[in-house]
């Protein structure tokens, strides 16, 4: 039993016996009387426990104000394995969230944690600063917005939105959604949604939501398996559209890591005989597509369809041309 787990006990005897004296602890955490000690006082000065001596008993108890069972530990039963799971996924939170805009709503939870390890806030630093998430290429997006439409999508209530496209003429236009889930996606936020206007799903990228108010109205409601079937098909973030098939050929040198990559649920892939690792993948815009293509540049090649080869050899034959 970890001391996590210790505390929570002593929490269970105490409130379900009433008065529990200090052998009984003993007995049951199978500690020495130094350790009990100790956890005793760190229930009391650390997590605010109201534990008293009650010296007509012989025993602990919880102070007057808190007999009935109103007084709880913080989080649940966690052990510290657990806990340091959770510090961690800290960090990893901290990567997607830049702006804090989540993190200041879970920070005192994470406080409760670092309290229930037993560390003080500089080790408790030391620990996180052990796991690092290195992120390049970010688009930053204005904190309001991104409160407003997670609202919107946890309520499942409507959202007028100023979006700002960023394709194609571009443009700013007022719309009517309703939103149906949030997607991360290489450093962005995007919001999957059903337009009101145009009536049909649609993916609005965060940054590009220059106002976001909360309506009364409520969401109108779509089968995920009807929202994964219309926005996940393509390749990347780029949705909507006729899918095509793309064959890929990797040298047997690149073969080694992309043979351990998915680049899309749907992929079909295998190993040739002279070591090159064939991938067929589907995708509606070949925007992101070639843009990872050309991380490969030279270890690829693009055998179907003739459009993509096309589109990959004119990339590369731009490359070339700007040297």
């Amino acid at each position: 039993m970890d001391r996590t787990e210790r505390f929570y006990k002593i929490e269970h005897l105490i409130r379900s016996r009433g008065c529990v004296s200090f052998a009984e602890l003993i007995e049951a955490l199978e500690v020495s009387p130094a350790t009990l000690k100790r956890d005793l006082a760190y229930l009391r000065e650390r997590l605010d426990a109201p534990i008293e001596y009650d010296a007509g008993e012989n025993g602990y108890r919880f102070g007057q104000q808190w007999r009935g069972g109103k007084h709880e530990l913080p989080g649940v039963w966690f052990n510290e394995a657990e806990l340091h799971a959770l510090l961690t996924m800290q960090q990893m939170l901290a990567g997607l969230d830049e702006q804090g805009v989540v993190g200041r709503h879970l920070q005192p939870m994470f406080d409760k944690i670092t309290g229930m390890l037993g560390v003080d806030a500089a080790e408790a630093e030391e620990l996180r600063r052990r796991v690092k998430l290195i992120g390049t290429a970010r688009r930053r997006m204005a904190s309001d917005s991104f409160e407003t439409v997670g609202s919107a999508v946890v309520k499942r209530r409507r959202l007028q939105i100023r979006y700002r496209k960023k394709t194609g003429a571009g443009g700013v236009s007022e719309r009517e959604v309703s939103p149906q889930r949030l997607v991360h996606h290489r450093h962005a936020w995007y919001l999957d949604a059903f337009c009101h206007r145009s009536q049909g799903l649609r993916r609005f990228a965060l940054d590009g939501i220059e106002a976001a108010t909360l309506l009364d109205a409520e969401a109108q409601a779509l089968a995920l398996d009807e929202l994964e079937a219309e926005l996940d098909r393509g390749y990347g973030i780029f949705a909507g559209g006729t899918p095509r098939e793309a064959e890929l050929l990797f040298s047997p040198e690149a073969a080694a890591w992309v043979s351990r990559e998915e680049w899309h649920p749907a992929q079909k892939s295998e190993f040739l005989p002279d070591g090159r690792w064939r991938l067929q993948l589907p995708y509606v815009d070949d925007t992101e597509l070639l843009m990872d293509l050309l991380r490969h540049a030279g270890q690829v090649e693009v055998v179907a369809p003739a459009a993509l080869r096309e589109a990959y050899a004119q990339r590369l034959r731009q490359a070339v041309a700007g040297l």
